[in-house]
């Protein structure tokens, strides 16, 4: 006991220095095919993962190509048991399904799915049944076209999204979604579904966005915001209050550094391309009682 009181008394005494080492190396065990898909079935790009209170576990993957919704829509949403045996897919064909983003679980067991392709988020019940539907997605009969990234965004309209990115709850029941590649805010439902209020523009003065791309709540309801685009955690009271900022800018070598996704960016890339954005890119940007819930330090991510 006394040799770890040391080690902890000499870990607070020389925190600034060990602030500039490399970031620690998360410790965890892998199992091969944990999750056992029915034939002929695969997974594409695995966006989103939850678990419930069963431990049942839920994917949502980029796979299942069917289409048009300017490309293929790209979205499936399967659960498998706590052994990794599959058991069924949810909302397939869905009207909601182009792109999926992320999936969440709350605390009644319902399933969020969170699609940044066509600007709507669904809520699911744990038997797989739709229960609310947020946002619209354009109209299949009209010119459409992807949402352009470029210039100033369009106005914000209540009820609609451009790009949503993800979800959160706080201890009320009222449901925060961050409105996301485009919109650049946060948006503020009740229990019900009725819309409250958002916040944010882009920017990266505090309370401003570029790309908030993910978000979540702790007991006390705050709201963690994911600015990816400004390499940033942003920390809101539940109206929409600044109350401070979270940024570790871990380094790393770009000599030997692999990024998660494409090639190596030129070294003065900025924005979200960005490979040093550290918490702005967490895909679970918020925290549990005042604890972050995960860690992560990446290269590009679209």
């Amino acid at each position: 006991m006394k040799h770890w009181l040391i080690f902890g008394l000499l870990m607070l005494l020389s925190a600034p220095a060990f602030a500039q080492e490399s970031a620690p190396v998360i410790r965890y065990d892998s199992v091969p095919n944990a999750l056992k898909l029915p034939p002929n079935t695969y997974f594409g790009e695995a966006t989103g993962v939850a678990v419930n209170s069963k431990k049942h576990v839920f994917v949502l993957s980029r796979g299942n190509t069917t289409g048009p919704a300017f490309g293929a829509a790209a979205a499936q949403l399967l659960e498998f048991g706590p052994d990794g045996r599959y058991l069924r897919e949810i909302g397939k064909n869905l009207y909601a399904w182009a792109f999926g983003h992320t999936v969440r679980v709350d605390k009644e067991d319902n399933i969020w799915a969170t699609d940044k392709g066509s600007d709507m988020v669904v809520k699911f019940n744990p038997e797989g049944r739709v229960l609310m539907v947020f946002g619209r997605k354009q109209e299949a009969s009209d010119e459409v076209a992807p949402h352009k990234r470029t210039g100033p965004p369009p106005k914000h309209e209540d009820g609609r999204f451009r790009q949503p990115t993800d979800v959160t709850w706080d201890s009320a029941g009222n449901t925060y979604i961050s409105d996301g590649y485009v919109n650049s805010r946060i948006a503020k439902v009740d229990k019900n579904g009725n819309w409250l209020k958002s916040w944010g523009e882009r920017g990266d003065k505090p309370g401003e966005f570029n790309t908030p791309h993910t978000i979540a709540a702790d007991a006390q309801g705050n709201i963690y915001v994911g600015d990816r685009g400004n390499g940033r955690i942003q920390v809101f009271d539940g109206d929409g209050k600044f109350l401070r900022e979270i940024v570790i800018n871990v380094p790393f070598d770009r000599n030997s550094a692999r990024p998660a996704i494409g090639n190596k960016p030129p070294e003065d890339v900025k924005g979200t391309q960005a490979p040093r954005r550290s918490l702005g890119d967490l895909h679970h940007a918020g925290a549990e009682a005042g604890a972050l819930q995960r860690r992560r330090v990446s290269g590009p991510r679209v």
